[in-house]
């Protein structure tokens, strides 16, 4: 068979069955990678690229190593699952690094941690002194969770006993030119209502004019055209019979 043809074929097969494996291994290789999630993740990648392109061995034998891999991902998930020790050993234990403006020397020399590293990630989080900090904790992950002293904390509306509105999420009304009726009858609304609110209020004649449409909570409409540079933000409830 033509080399070309062998690599694309493999290149098929090698692509379907890394996607087929990580939708069955989950969002933790993402969401929690840990130094071992990501050496495992770089292995069973590059075992999927030479399953497409070393064609000096047969494309079995690099199938069944990346089977491998992959069900040893499974394996090790489901027990760092049921066991907490296991989960310890092998993720390790987010490490308190900062405490009260202190930083604990012994605990960053035992991760071989740098002071550098640790100044660049405050400076990340929007702080620039180790005493602004009541803690830092280094999670499993290598992200540093922080936690200001309280005086260097922003003022929240609740620190000064003021009411807030409900935000919640906005829904989305219109993708790509197209309207997602589902979502309007999630709000009570339907496709008759969003056309005349695009007509009357911004004096678009068809969907397919929209690259997105949102409907806030308060009832604002975002709607962002193809041809515009600048979005179009429009409180519905503000006119009559928008509602």
């Amino acid at each position: 068979m033509n080399e070309t043809l062998v690599v694309i074929f493999r290149g098929i097969v090698a692509f379907t069955t890394l996607l087929i494996f990580t939708r069955i291994l989950g969002k933790q290789q993402i969401s929690q990678l840990t130094y071992f999630d990501y050496i495992l993740g770089i292995t069973i990648g590059s075992t999927a690229s030479s399953l497409t392109t070393d064609l000096s061995i047969r494309p079995w034998a690099h199938w069944v190593g990346l089977f491998i891999w992959f069900l040893a991902a499974i394996i090790l998930q489901v027990i760092t699952l049921k066991s907490r020790k296991v989960s310890k050993y092998f993720d390790g234990e987010p490490t308190i690094v900062i405490m009260n403006g202190k930083i604990m020397e012994d605990a960053m020399r035992n991760m071989r941690y740098r002071i550098t590293d640790l100044l660049e990630q405050l400076r990340i989080k929007g702080v620039f002194s180790p005493s602004q900090v009541e803690f830092a904790i280094l999670e499993t992950n290598g992200k540093l969770s922080v936690l200001k002293k309280s005086q260097y904390q922003n003022l929240t509306p609740k620190d000064m006993n003021l009411d807030t509105k409900y935000k919640g999420l906005p829904v989305e009304l219109i993708y790509d030119g197209i309207i997602l009726e589902q979502n309007l009858a999630q709000v009570g609304l339907d496709e008759e209502w969003l056309k005349s609110q695009l007509k009357n209020l911004l004096n678009i004649e068809d969907p397919s004019e929209v690259n997105l449409a949102l409907l806030d909570t308060q009832g604002k409409l975002y709607v962002d055209k193809y041809d515009e540079e600048v979005e179009i933000p429009v409180n519905v409830s503000d006119y009559p019979g928008a509602n």
